[in-house]
C-alpha cells in the first residue's frame, strides 16, 4: 500500500481477516480445476464524524462482484434501505413525544447471511494473506457479491421478526414492536422508545439471536447527518457541517477572503449556455453536484432548486454553471452552521404546498430547444409544520397553460403525499398521538385559482382547454374526496413551494426559509 495511512490501514485489515475467519465465512480449499474463481480486492476508507474529523480507519475484504454473470452466479439482488421520509417522521415524533433514541451498528453485516444451499462460490485469497494453490470457498456471503445485500436484508428481517419487531408494509426497513420502533439503513440502525431500557432489552434479544450488534450512544448522528437537540427549547436541528466543509474546500472557497451570499441562486434561470465560455475544470463538477444533492435532499431544502438547476448540466458544464455552483458554495459558507430545525406543532397535521413555474426558461434559452418550454414542479410536504419531503424538477411533459402546469405539479405532489399520509396514520396510531377528525387534517395549499376550481369540481367538469389532461384531474380529485383532503387557497407570498420553482429575491427567500426550516 502506498497510502500515507498504510500502517493505519494494515491493522484493521488484519482484524478484518481474523473476524471473518472467526465467523466461519469460508474454508480454505485447493484450487478446483475448471471452476470459476472470482477475484478479491481490498476496500479502504476513513470513517468520519459529521463534522469531518476522522473517527476510524476501515478495511473491508471484498469480492469482485463485477465478474459475476446474471442468471449463472446470481439472480435476485433487490435490497431496500429506509426512506428519508420515514427518518424525518421519526425524528419529528422524537421531538414531539420526547422519545429516547439509540443508534446501533451490525459488525461485518453481510457475512451474517449464509450462502444458499447448493451454491459453490470460489474466491481468490486476500492480497497479503495468499497461499500458493489455495482459494476460499464461501460459506457465508461477502461484501462485493451481487446477492449479498439482499441476503443480509432477508436475514435481518427474519431476526427482527424473531424478536417481535413487525415489518411495516409501507417501508420495508421500518420495524415496529410493542414498545420499540426501529429503522435500518443496511447495517446502521436507530431505535426509539419511551424508555431506554426497552431499547437495551431489544438489543440483548438481537445479540442472543446471533446478530453481532454493537450498540452506540444516543442517535446524535446518522449517515453523516448530525442531530443536535437544544437543551433549553427541546428542538432538534439536523446539520451536515462536515459535508458543507468538503463542498467549500472542493470549490476552493475555504480561503478567508471569499465572501458569502444571501441566496443560493440568481433570480434569472440557469440556462444551457451552449455557446458560452468552456468550464475551467478547477474542480470535479459532478462530484460537487453529488455532494450538494445529498445535502439538499436531507437537511437543506433551501438549496434544492439551485442544485437541481446545476445538476441538469452535469455532463457538459460551462463556466456559467461552475459559477452557479460556486454561488451555492458561497451561500453555504455564510450559513455553514445551520440546518433543518424541527419545531413540530402539537397537532399531527399534514400539509402539502405544490407550485409550478410555467415555461420558466422560455425567452432565456434558445427557442428551438424543446427543453426551454418545460415547466418546473416544486413542492414541499410538512408534518406537524416540519418538512419531511421536498422536490424541485422540470416536468417531463410540456404544459400548454399555467393552469395545466399547476395541475401537473398538484398531481405529482399527490403521488408523494398519499404514502406519507398512510405512514403518519400508522406511526401516529402506534405512539398514541390523537389524530384530528377521522384520519388527520390534510391540506393542499394551491395559489392558482384555475387549478383550484378544476381540482375541487365534482362530478368532473372540464373546459375545452383542460380536456387533454383530464385523467390527472379525475385521479387526484377522486383521491382528495376519498381521503378527505382539504384544498385551501393560499396567497402567493405564503406559498412555500415558491422556494422550489424559481430564484427569489433576498427578502422573499429569507421569509419563506424562516417559515420552512426555522431560521
Amino acid at each position: 500500500m502506498k497510502s500515507p495511512f498504510a500502517d493505519e490501514y494494515w491493522k484493521p485489515a488484519v482484524k478484518e481477516i481474523e473476524t471473518l475467519e472467526k465467523m466461519g465465512v469460508w474454508e480454505v480449499v485447493d484450487r478446483p480445476e475448471g471452476a470459476s474463481v472470482i477475484d478479491s480486492t481490498w476496500a479502504f476508507r476513513i470513517k468520519r464524524f459529521p463534522d469531518g474529523l476522522i473517527k476510524k480507519f476501515k478495511a473491508r475484504f471484498c469480492v469482485r462482484g463485477d465478474q459475476q454473470v446474471h442468471g449463472i452466479d446470481f439472480f435476485e439482488t433487490y435490497a431496500p434501505v429506509v426512506q428519508w421520509t420515514t427518518v424525518h417522521l421519526m425524528l419529528i415524533l422524537e421531538v414531539l413525544l420526547k422519545l429516547k433514541s439509540k443508534q446501533g451498528d451490525i459488525t461485518a453485516a453481510f457475512v451474517h447471511a449464509d450462502v444458499e444451499e447448493g451454491e459453490n462460490i470460489y474466491v481468490e485469497m486476500p492480497r497479503g494473506f495468499r497461499k500458493q494453490g489455495k482459494v476460499l470457498k464461501l460459506k457465508k456471503t461477502l461484501y462485493g457479491l451481487r446477492q449479498s445485500p439482499r441476503a443480509f436484508w432477508l436475514y435481518l428481517t427474519e431476526k427482527m421478526n424473531l424478536c417481535g419487531m413487525e415489518q411495516s408494509t409501507l417501508d420495508p426497513c421500518l420495524f415496529i414492536g410493542e414498545k420499540v420502533i426501529c429503522i435500518c439503513y443496511v447495517d446502521d440502525l436507530i431505535f426509539w422508545a419511551m424508555d431506554g431500557a426497552y431499547i437495551d432489552a431489544l438489543a440483548d434479544q438481537l445479540i442472543a439471536a446471533g446478530v453481532s450488534f454493537e450498540q452506540e450512544s444516543d442517535a446524535a448522528g446518522f449517515l453523516g447527518v448530525r442531530m443536535e437537540i437544544d437543551p433549553k427549547t427541546g428542538l432538534m436541528e439536523m446539520k451536515q457541517t462536515g459535508l458543507i466543509d468538503r463542498v467549500i474546500e472542493t470549490l476552493g472557497l475555504d480561503l478567508g477572503t471569499t465572501s458569502g451570499k444571501f441566496t443560493p441562486a440568481e433570480a434569472k434561470p440557469l440556462v444551457k449556455d451552449a455557446d458560452g465560455e468552456p468550464a475551467l475544470g478547477e474542480f470535479s463538477y459532478s462530484s460537487v453536484v453529488g455532494m450538494l444533492l445529498y445535502l439538499a435532499g436531507h437537511t437543506r431544502p433551501d438549496i434544492a432548486y439551485a442544485v437541481n438547476c446545476c445538476a441538469r448540466y452535469m455532463f457538459c458544464p460551462k463556466r456559467s454553471h461552475e459559477l452557479a455552483l460556486k454561488r451555492i458554495g458561497r451561500y453555504l459558507k455564510a450559513t455553514r452552521d445551520r440546518g433543518l430545525v424541527l419545531n413540530p406543532s402539537k397537532l399531527l397535521k399534514v400539509d402539502c404546498y405544490p407550485d409550478a413555474d410555467f415555461a420558466g426558461l422560455y425567452g432565456h434559452e434558445n427557442s428551438s430547444d424543446p427543453s426551454c418550454v418545460k415547466s418546473r414542479t416544486g413542492f414541499v410536504i410538512t408534518v406537524a409544520n416540519c418538512p419531511v419531503l421536498w422536490q424541485s424538477k422540470l416536468q417531463t411533459e410540456t404544459a400548454l397553460s399555467t393552469m395545466e402546469a399547476e395541475i401537473v405539479a398538484l398531481a405529482h405532489s399527490c403521488r408523494e403525499l398519499f404514502p406519507i399520509m398512510d405512514m403518519v396514520t400508522l406511526l401516529g396510531t402506534k405512539v398514541g398521538l390523537p389524530l384530528k377528525e377521522t384520519t388527520m387534517n390534510v391540506s393542499i395549499h394551491e395559489d392558482n385559482a384555475g387549478a383550484l376550481v378544476l381540482a375541487e369540481t365534482l362530478p368532473p367538469q372540464f373546459t375545452p382547454r383542460s380536456k387533454h389532461y383530464a385523467i390527472k384531474t379525475i385521479w387526484f380529485r377522486e383521491q382528495i374526496v376519498k381521503r378527505k383532503i382539504k384544498l385551501v387557497k393560499i396567497d402567493t407570498v405564503e406559498q412555500l413551494g415558491d422556494l422550489f420553482t424559481k430564484g427569489l429575491t433576498r427578502v422573499t427567500f429569507e421569509y419563506l426559509r424562516r417559515k420552512l426550516i426555522g431560521w
